[in-house]
C-alpha cells in the first residue's frame, strides 16, 4: 500500500515538474502563396515535345523566355495560369494543337523567410512549402552554442498588414510538448542568446 502511495505521488510530481510549454502568443495563420516572382525556378513540362528545355528561371524584371513563343510576364501569376497562358501561345502560333502543359515550381526563390540571432548561418533561406520552425533551423545550420532555444521569436505580417510577434520554445516543440509552427514567406525569425 505505502509503495502505490508513493508511486502515485512520485507521478503527481513528475506531472507538476514537468516543464510547461512557454509559448507567448498566437501567430495569425500562415497564408500560403505561390504566386511566381523573379528568380523563382520552375519545371516546364509539354507532353510530346522533348526538344523543349525543361527548367527555367524568371528574370529579375518578371519575365520568362520559352522557345517558340517567346518572352512573357510571369511574375505575379500563379503556376497553373503560366501554364494556362504557355498553352494559349503554343495554339495561337500553330506549334501544337492541343498541349499538354505543366508547370512545376522547384524554388520559390523570391519568397523568403529571414532567420537571425544565434543561429550558425543567419540570413535569408528560400521559403518552400511545408516549412516549419525546426526545419528552418536545420536549413540554417542550426543554433549557436549560445542560443537560447526557449526564446524564438516569429514575426509574421497578417494579411490585414498588421504585424505580431510571438516567442516559442524550440524544446517544447522538439520533445513534443507542443506543435510545430508552420511558417509562411516573409516570416521574420530570431534566436536570443542566454543569459549567464
Amino acid at each position: 500500500m505505502l509503495r502505490k502511495l508513493l508511486f502515485v505521488l512520485a507521478a503527481v510530481l513528475a506531472v507538476a515538474c514537468a516543464p510547461k510549454p512557454r509559448r507567448l502568443g498566437t501567430l495569425p495563420a500562415p497564408v500560403n502563396s505561390s504566386t511566381l516572382g523573379p528568380g523563382d525556378r520552375f519545371e516546364l513540362v509539354v507532353f510530346g515535345e522533348d526538344k523543349l528545355p525543361k527548367e527555367y528561371i524568371i528574370t529579375p524584371d518578371g519575365f520568362v523566355d520559352i522557345p517558340y513563343i517567346g518572352k512573357h510576364k510571369a511574375a505575379g501569376l500563379e503556376p497553373q495560369a503560366l501554364a494556362a497562358l504557355i498553352k494559349d501561345k503554343l495554339v495561337e502560333k500553330q506549334i501544337l494543337r492541343e498541349p499538354t502543359v505543366i508547370v512545376n515550381v522547384k524554388e520559390f526563390a523570391s519568397k523568403r523567410v529571414t532567420v537571425g540571432g544565434a543561429i550558425a548561418k543567419p540570413g535569408d533561406v528560400p521559403f518552400t512549402q511545408g516549412l516549419t520552425l525546426l526545419r528552418l533551423v536545420a536549413t540554417a545550420g542550426g543554433f549557436t552554442i549560445t542560443a537560447n532555444h526557449d526564446n524564438v521569436l516569429v514575426t509574421r505580417t497578417a494579411p490585414d498588414g498588421t504585424r505580431k510577434t510571438v516567442s516559442f520554445s524550440v524544446d517544447d516543440i522538439s520533445e513534443g510538448r507542443v506543435p510545430d509552427v508552420p511558417l509562411q514567406a516573409g516570416d521574420n525569425i530570431f534566436v536570443y542568446e542566454r543569459n549567464f
